[in-house]
C-alpha cells in the first residue's frame, strides 16, 4: 500500500534538512519544544522521576504505574534518537501508552547520549538499569513475573544488545524483548539490504542520512562490526528471550529488522515479525495517534501475554 495519507501530508510540510554539520544541542531543543505540557498527557495512576543508583553510575529514570495495584510486571524502555537525540520527555507519550495498554509498570531510561558520552556509556546505562530494576523489584512493586525490554530505533539496538549481554553474563530474568523498527546493522552499505535502496528517499528518514545521524555514536568508539553495536552480526542468537520485532514498510532499515527476526527463529527463539504497512521509520513516536498504528501497543500487550 502507499504511504499513509496522514504521514504523507505531514512529510510534505517539512522543510529540507539544513546544510552543514548536525547540531545536537539545537536538534534536541527543537525536539523538546514539541513536548506537550503534563496536563495534556495521557493520565496514569502515577508517574515518578527517580534516580537509579547503578554500577554504571546514577541514571535518571521515569517510572509509570498504570493502576493502583500493589504489584505489576515490569517493562524497561529505551527511547530512540540515533544515540544522540530523544529523552525521557520526547518519548514520554510512548512510555505512557505502553503502561496503559500492557498494564505493566514502565521504567523509562534516561541513558547518556553521544557525542558527550562515548560508547559504551549509553549501553552500559541501559544494562545497569535493567539489573537495577530486577534487584530493586520489591521497592518498584515488581510482581516477579514479566521483566520485558522495549525500545524504538536506536533504543531497540540497546534492547537487542542488553538481551545478548544478559545472556552472556548469566542474567536470566529478562522475559521478552520488543524492538520497534530497530537499527541493527550500523554498516550502512546500500547493497546490504534492499530496503536501503527501495526506501532511500521520500519517506522521512532517508538512507543518505543514516551515516550522518549515527556518526556521533560511531565516532565515539562504537564499531559497526561489534555485535553489541550491530546486533544482527551476533553469530549465535540461541537462548535469547522471545522477541517481537516491529518493522515499517517504508523504513530504510526494514530489512535488517526482519532478517534479525528470521535469524532468531532459526536459532530456536520464539520471534514474531510484524510489518506495519504504509508506515515509515519513527511511526510509534510520531504517528501512534493514528488508530492503525496505535495498534502497535495492543500487539505488544498480546505478545507479552501470549503463552
Amino acid at each position: 500500500m502507499p504511504l499513509h495519507p496522514e504521514i504523507a501530508t505531514f512529510l510534505a510540510t517539512l522543510p529540507p534538512p539544513p546544510e552543514g554539520p548536525l547540531d545536537p544541542v539545537a536538534m534536541r531543543a527543537a525536539e523538546e519544544s514539541h513536548v506537550p505540557p503534563v496536563e495534556k498527557r495521557l493520565p496514569l495512576h502515577a508517574v515518578e522521576d527517580l534516580t537509579a543508583h547503578t554500577a554504571s553510575g546514577d541514571v535518571p529514570v521515569r517510572v509509570y504505574t498504570p493502576t493502583a495495584a500493589d504489584r505489576h510486571g515490569l517493562l524497561v524502555y529505551f527511547h530512540g534518537g540515533a544515540f544522540f537525540l530523544g529523552s525521557l520527555e520526547t518519548h514520554d507519550h510512548v512510555a505512557r501508552s505502553l503502561a496503559e495498554e500492557t498494564g505493566l509498570k514502565v521504567v523509562s531510561v534516561g541513558y547518556r547520549r553521544a557525542p558527550e558520552a562515548a560508547f559504551p556509556a549509553g549501553l552500559d546505562d541501559c544494562w545497569a538499569v535493567t539489573r537495577w530494576a530486577a534487584e530493586q523489584g520489591g521497592s518498584l512493586g515488581w510482581d516477579g513475573t514479566t521483566l520485558a525490554l522495549a525500545g524504538d530505533s536506536s533504543g531497540a539496538t540497546f534492547v537487542a544488545a542488553v538481551a545478548a549481554r544478559a545472556h552472556d553474563e548469566g542474567f536470566d530474568r529478562i522475559t521478552h524483548q520488543i524492538l520497534y523498527y530497530p537499527s541493527l546493522d550500523l554498516d550502512f552499505d546500500e547493497d546490504r539490504y534492499a530496503s536501503l535502496r527501495e526506501n532511500a528517499v521520500g519517506y522521512g528518514l532517508e538512507t543518505a542520512g543514516l551515516g550522518p545521524f549515527n556518526a556521533f555514536y560511531l565516532d565515539s568508539g562504537a564499531d559497526p562490526a561489534d555485535p553489541l553495536v550491530s546486533p544482527v552480526k551476533r553469530k549465535d542468537l540461541s537462548g535469547l528471550p522471545p522477541a517481537l520485532v516491529v518493522t515499517a514498510e517504508f523504513d530504510p532499515m526494514r530489512d535488517e529488522g526482519e532478517l534479525y527476526g528470521r535469524r532468531l527463529r532459526e536459532a530456536g527463539v520464539a520471534a514474531t515479525v510484524s510489518r506495519y504497512e504504509g508506515a515509515g521509520h519513527g511511526f510509534v513516536q510520531h504517528f501512534s495517534w493514528i488508530p492503525e498504528y496505535h495498534r502497535v501497543f495492543t500487539e505488544t500487550r498480546d505478545f507479552l501475554t501470549r503463552r
